[in-house]
């Protein structure tokens, strides 16, 4: 028989239908199975049936089949397969209910309607199957008593209903179904959170590498640069200017130090309000820091680049015009966040111009990465100084 797409769909089994089922629900058939089989086999030996043996112990036979063989999944079986097996387990279990009705084996039948109902997709072989079981109950149940006067005909409203057990094979799938599904939406929801915490694992990763290269890799090329250049230097009997390139390298070495001082901190303050951080960054180097707008969370990126750019402004402000005025500005707009970072200038004559610009470089990509834009340059004429401009998406 057909079994195909026109029925699926009204017990479609979900794509996980794989999992383990439950194992107490595992052992309700073949503890049934086992009670009616250990019964009848015990009623049979005890009193031996005067008609039909050999047809009552084959039926009996092939219903132990269809009974063990219903204990197992039956997702491998082709359709026509299952079809096939739940229609022998119905049948015998049919003939056997009007050829032994003074046995347990009246209950095989029903077992059988509550098979095909949890074990058959199709709506139509299921019902095609009880339908028939019910049938041929019914008949070869008046046929036995009336004509061949098998004794002990069960009461006539017994083989109507064989068909009701179907409802409650379908409603076990149905459960089964239900719990596999909830299973396979606990599985995806656990790797989405494993998902998750690895992505969030990866950018923490990434904005740490970030400042390590930020505020490492520039002290270190230069560095780096620096005793190469003392080394030359020595090379070529310039004692005293090696000298020079050392202690240069020396300073480095502390500023490098006091970076990496202040990018741990700010690693450290991602729970801070990030205007709290700032304010305590302005405080440490003599600077003044003032908010603007409505202050609101901000993403940890976001807040870090705010960070990190406002330390490299107050460095390169007090490297290259000491004592000049630091002011820093923290403006909240509805989707920006702005920071601008503006020094007094130094006095005339006093401007130190010396630094490779890597420091600007480093807080460009920063932006860039961020889809924000920075920008450095001399403040318009008659006012004199120098302004760091970041601008951010919130």
């Amino acid at each position: 028989m057909n079994t195909e797409s026109d029925d699926t769909a009204w017990a479609a089994a979900p794509t996980t239908a794989g999992l383990t089922p439950r194992f107490a629900d595992e052992l309700i058939r073949p503890f049934v199975v086992a009670t009616i089989l250990v019964i009848t086999l015990v009623e049979l030996s005890a009193r031996p049936p005067v008609r039909f043996a050999g047809l009552i112990w084959a039926l009996t036979a092939v219903v132990t089949v269809a009974g063990v063989a219903s204990f197992f999944p039956w997702r491998r079986l082709r359709d026509w397969a299952q079809f096939a097996l739940a229609s022998v387990f119905a049948i015998a279990g049919a003939l056997l209910f009007a050829l032994a009705p003074t046995t347990a084996a009246v209950g095989f039948v029903f077992v059988a309607s509550a098979t095909a109902g949890e074990k058959l997709a199709s709506r139509k072989a299921v019902f095609a199957i009880v339908g028939a079981a019910t049938v041929i109950t019914m008949v070869a149940t008046r046929v036995a008593g009336s004509l061949l006067h098998v004794p002990g005909e069960p009461v006539w409203w017994l083989s109507l209903a064989v068909g009701l057990p179907l409802y409650v094979g379908v409603a076990r799938r149905e459960r089964s179904y239900a719990l596999t599904a909830a299973e396979f939406a606990a599985q995806q929801n656990r790797r989405a959170a494993a998902s998750e915490a690895r992505e969030a694992a990866l950018e923490e990763r990434g904005r740490i590498a970030r400042e390590i290269h930020d505020v490492l890799g520039h002290s270190l090329s230069g560095i780096a640069l620096q005793l190469d250049m003392a080394d030359a230097l020595l090379a070529g009997g310039r004692a005293a200017e090696a000298g020079e390139a050392v202690r240069r390298a020396r300073a480095l070495a502390i500023s490098g130090i006091g970076e990496t001082r202040r990018a741990i901190h700010a690693l450290r303050e991602d729970t801070m309000p990030l205007p709290e951080t700032l304010s305590r960054l302005a405080d440490s180097s003599n600077a003044r820091c003032a908010v603007e707008g409505e202050p609101g969370e901000v993403p940890v990126e976001v807040a870090q680049a705010v960070i990190r750019t406002a330390q490299e402004a107050i460095t390169n402000a007090h490297r290259h015009a000491p004592g000049a005025e630091v002011n820093l500005v923290l403006r909240y707009e509805e989707r920006l966040i702005r920071l601008t970072v503006t020094d007094t200038g130094a006095p005339a004559g006093h401007r130190n111009e010396s630094g490779s610009g890597m420091g600007l470089v480093g807080m460009r990509e920063r932006a860039s990465l961020l889809d924000g834009t920075l920008h450095a340059g001399p403040l318009e004429p008659p006012a004199r100084g120098w302004a760091v401009r970041l601008e951010l998406p919130r």
